[in-house]
């Protein structure tokens, strides 16, 4: 009879086991990630140093880009690779997985001979506003001349996949939406609504024209910009109130009173709805619409993987005002990080983190105030780009002539009267050469390249190098100058900017999180121009058509 029970027993036992061992298979199969992500959110925030996501890491939120570095893989050591580090190149870079001279964004703006213009990178006449305002509706990706991640995705799916793009920025969410995306979405100084074009729809969607008859813009103008947290979180930043910012309109410390400051003067004078975009409610502003977005676009809610840019530009305007050692900088990136918990939240509440494939970067860094180097005994200074160009216009004109010889000097580029150097046959190379050295020879100049030189060589690495991937024949001037480290372009009130192929412009956080992504800290360099290129081989897509990126190994273990 005992030996009954112990048969029993074990039969017992056995079972135990293995119904143990089904459960915990079905636990694994559980939470086995999808073939695919269902959605794939690329966060971008528009001048964002490296550095300053380590400097105040420990006082982020535990939920926001804490967890992103916590949970995710986290590149330690990204870069881009070209010379120009503007807005628009950065998100047309990590969009298109190549460099500039191939994907034609060589700087946000550029002179076109033919014309006799300067053209705004998206600037589109053919296209019209769809809301907004008119001349803030003509905007388009026709200038990108190279095929997006989410061109392929679009067509890899037979046009099944959504994609989207939201940022205050038109050229922000144009260029990281592509060419055939569903709809980018910007905001609109004029009205404080968000608007798009007829590239990508004749009417605005119910849920957009809903959402800005809440009156959001007009809300947050209505508030008052105070520190998020207590002042010792502050401590390492330049005191609130210093010599080195320009601040709005000379007020440079808290608190910032935007309802006074955003108020018509005159009784028919518009309200300011562009100060939003200058503090850090322009990017609560976008995570609401991005939310919104997702939740009545029905984004990752079938097995075709859908995508959602969301760019943040906040940082950018507050930088150029305020400088990123600035306490205004610092808050504006502790409410991004808020910001950034909330969308966190929603996508893991509603679409599950193994559903989604999250990647957060940077378009570019910025330099420090040069003031505020100096007072370190800092080599630095402003270039000013007026008198240079007024000295070599009046030098032109006593080793040529007189004649307008230079068009303008447009981000670090000498754009030069082509027609008249033709009528004139004077050879272009002879004249480039000669302005070349003529601004060598100002203070701050590192070199000044006729770009006749990049036409047909190859550099290797280096600055060189960086002026190659910036070089396009139709949009590039005849000239670049390269300043020397923490020198900066003197521009209106801006007391500090990026444009530079220095650490402190180029170099930037990327962090990968959620679906099959790892916890991992990699510190190998890797060029910017590897994102689209993962993204397609994560995703099983072609390559965007110029790609010069490489997958980032490390996510596919």
């Amino acid at each position: 009879m005992r030996r009954n029970y112990k048969m029993i027993g074990r039969k017992i036992f056995s079972v135990n086991i293995l119904l143990s061992l089904c459960f915990g298979i079905q636990a694994q199969q559980a939470y086995l990630p999808p073939d695919k992500p269902k959605l794939v959110v690329g966060i971008i925030v528009e001048q964002l140093r490296f550095d300053q996501i380590e400097k105040f890491r420990d006082r982020m939120s535990e939920n926001g880009i804490r967890k992103l570095i916590n949970e995710g893989t986290f590149f330690r050591n990204a870069s881009f690779d070209y010379m120009l580090t503007q807005s628009a190149p950065g998100y047309s870079t990590i969009a298109t997985a190549t460099e500039p001279s191939y994907h034609g964004i060589t700087s946000d703006n550029w002179y076109q001979p033919l014309k006799n213009e300067f053209i705004y990178c998206t600037k589109d006449v053919s296209v019209n506003p769809v809301g907004g305002s008119y001349e803030s509706g003509l905007h388009s990706p026709v200038n990108l001349q190279a095929s997006t991640f989410t061109d392929e995705l679009k067509m890899a799916t037979g046009k099944k996949a959504k994609v989207y793009a939201v940022g205050i920025k038109e050229h922000s969410a144009i260029f990281s939406a592509g060419h055939s995306a569903d709809g980018a979405f910007w905001y609109d100084n004029t009205t404080g609504t968000w608007m798009s074009s007829t590239y990508y729809m004749k009417i605005l969607p119910g849920w957009v024209n809903d959402f800005n008859a809440t009156g959001y813009a007009e809300t947050y103008l209505n508030t008052t910009w105070n520190l998020l947290k207590q002042a010792s979180d502050y401590a390492d930043c330049l005191p609130d109130s210093n010599i080195y910012e320009t601040g709005f309109n000379g007020i440079n410390y808290f608190p910032y009173d935007l309802k006074k400051m955003s108020q018509a003067k005159g009784r028919n004078t518009p309200r300011n709805y562009s100060l939003l975009r200058e503090t850090p409610f322009a990017d609560a502003f976008t995570t609401d619409f991005a939310i919104k977005l997702i939740e009545n676009e029905g984004l990752g809610q079938d097995d075709v993987t859908d995508y959602l840019a969301v760019c943040y530009s906040s940082t950018d305007y507050i930088g150029h005002r305020f400088g990123p050692s600035s306490v205004e900088s610092a808050d504006a990136l502790f409410r991004l990080d808020k910001d950034i918990e909330t969308l966190l939240n929603y996508l893991n509440d509603k679409i599950g983190k193994k559903n989604i494939l999250i990647y957060f970067t940077s378009s570019h860094g910025i330099s420090e105030i040069p003031a505020v180097l100096q007072n370190s005994m800092i080599p630095t200074g402003y270039f000013q780009q007026n008198q240079a160009l007024q000295l070599l216009r009046s030098y032109l004109n006593a080793v040529y002539g007189e004649g307008d010889w230079v068009k303008g000097f447009s981000e670090r580029q000498i754009f030069l009267n082509r027609t008249l150097i033709e009528d004139a046959r004077i050879p272009l190379e002879d004249i480039q050469k000669k302005v070349a050295r003529f601004l060598i020879q100002f203070s701050g100049v590192a070199s000044a390249y006729p770009y006749y030189a990049f036409e047909a060589n190859d550099f290797g690495n280096g600055h060189l190098r960086r002026i190659v991937n910036n070089f396009s024949p139709q949009r590039s001037g005849d000239v670049i100058v390269t300043l020397n480290p923490g020198w900066v372009e003197k521009e209106g009130d801006q007391v500090t900017n990026h444009n530079s192929p220095y650490e402190y412009d180029s170099h930037v956080p990327l962090i990968w999180y959620g679906w099959t992504v790892n916890r991992e800290t990699v510190m190998r360099k890797v060029n910017m121009t590897d994102i689209a290129a993962t993204l397609s081989s994560l995703c099983k897509v072609p390559y965007p058509n110029a790609c010069t990126g490489e997958p980032m190994s490390e996510l596919f273990r």
